[in-house]
C-alpha cells in the first residue's frame, strides 16, 4: 500500500474528522469561558480582593534608576509573582467551567441511553421470529 493511499484512508476516517470539529469548538469555548472569566467573574472576585488583575504584584528588589530628565537608566529588577497568580486563577476558573459542561453533557449522554425510543417499530418478521423462537424453546423443554 503506498503512501499516500494510506494517507487518503486516514484522513477519511471520521475518527479524523470529528477530532478537527473537536478542536474548533474548542477553540472557540475557549473563547467564550475567557471573556465570562475576564469580564464577568474577575470583576465580582475584585470587590473580595480588592483589585480586578493580580498581574501588577510583584516584589522589587530594586528600584528602576531614573536620570533627571525621567528616563530610565536601569529598569528595576522583580520577582513578577501576580501573573503566576492571575494565570492560577484564570486556570482554576476555566477548568471549573469546563467540568460543569462535561458534567451536563454525561449527565444527557447517559439519560438518551437509558430511554427507550417508542418511535422504532419492531418489523413483524422479527417479532414471528422471536415467538418461534421462544415457542421452541418451551418445545424443548418438556
Amino acid at each position: 500500500m503506498t503512501f499516500f493511499k494510506e494517507f487518503k484512508e486516514f484522513a477519511i476516517k471520521g475518527n479524523v474528522f470529528d477530532m478537527a470539529v473537536g478542536i474548533i469548538i474548542g477553540s472557540a469555548f475557549t473563547k467564550v469561558v475567557n471573556s465570562i472569566v475576564a469580564d464577568f467573574i474577575m470583576p465580582v472576585l475584585s470587590i473580595f480582593i480588592g483589585q480586578i488583575n493580580f498581574k501588577d504584584l510583584a516584589y522589587v528588589f530594586q528600584e528602576a534608576v531614573l536620570d533627571e530628565k525621567g528616563n530610565v537608566v536601569k529598569a528595576a529588577i522583580t520577582i513578577n509573582y501576580g501573573n503566576l497568580i492571575q494565570t492560577t486563577v484564570d486556570f482554576l476558573i476555566i477548568a471549573f467551567c469546563i467540568y460543569i459542561v462535561v458534567r451536563m453533557f454525561n449527565k444527557l449522554r447517559k439519560k438518551s441511553e437509558n430511554e427507550q425510543d417508542s418511535s422504532v417499530v419492531t418489523p413483524k418478521n422479527i417479532e414471528l421470529l422471536s415467538e418461534i423462537r421462544d415457542l421452541l424453546k418451551e418445545k424443548n423443554q418438556r
